[in-house]
């Protein structure tokens, strides 16, 4: 999962961000509405997390501007205007949630998971595909029903690929999904992990490389050596 942060307190927006890296959360943060903006325009977001009260366009403004695009991105707006009447404005201009300050990070997280569960795509809280059986919620992979353990990051990345339904995933796309703006493009960061990941999935391998193209979770083909893909592309 990846999610904007609109936060203009930079203390308070780099603690919360800090603390959803430790639950496998990539975020971005924007400390005024026209960065906000102009990453919504760039990156591919799951969850925007907007305070009201920013520089520039203000949340409501960028909620509006979020819901007028049509993407479906949810939206939880975290703030301090704490009154019915502000949550029920808030509610009105789209948010998807309301979290007002101060808050416990534990319970943003949940909150955050809830709404990646409920995006417009329906996706299902666990993910099943060649044995894996991925649940977000819980953050638990099984493979064949024996429970594996991943890092953060494994599992993030896991999780994107399994998302993907058997469909090859470049590796940019998994620097983007499952890192955020200050990943390295030139990084073997993506390489790395995939090759841990693969350590701890076991035998047979299920992460299947398509040369020159990315990574796939391999459903219906032979692998050749170190996990290339050798049948027709998906």
């Amino acid at each position: 999962m990846r999610v904007l942060i609109v936060e203009d307190e930079p203390y308070l927006a780099e603690a919360i961000r800090d603390g959803l890296r430790l639950e496998a959360i990539a975020a971005d943060i924007a400390g005024d509405g026209d960065t906000a903006l102009e990453l919504l325009d760039v990156h591919a977001y799951d969850i925007a997390v907007l305070d009201r009260d920013i520089p520039g366009p203000s949340g409501d403004e960028v909620a509006a501007r979020i819901v007028a695009s049509g993407s479906g991105l949810p939206i939880l707006m975290l703030t301090a205007a704490d009154r019915l009447d502000d949550k029920a404005s808030g509610f009105g201009l789209g948010a998807d949630d309301y979290l007002t300050k101060p808050f416990d990070l534990r319970e943003l997280v949940l909150r955050l998971r809830a709404l990646d569960r409920r995006r417009a795509h329906n996706r299902p809280p666990v993910l099943e595909l060649a044995g894996l059986r991925v649940d977000s919620f819980r953050r638990e992979v099984r493979r064949d029903g024996h429970p594996i353990a991943l890092t953060r990051k494994q599992f993030a990345v896991l999780e994107v690929l399994v998302a993907a339904g058997g469909g090859v995933v470049s590796a940019e796309e998994l620097l983007e999904r499952a890192w955020d703006e200050n990943a390295d493009p030139f990084t073997n960061a993506v390489r790395i992990t995939v090759s841990a990941l693969r350590k701890r999935l076991g035998e047979p391998g299920v992460i299947a490389t398509v040369p020159g193209v990315g990574y796939r979770i391999d459903v219906d083909g032979p692998r050749g050596e170190e996990g290339t893909w050798t049948g027709r592309p998906g």
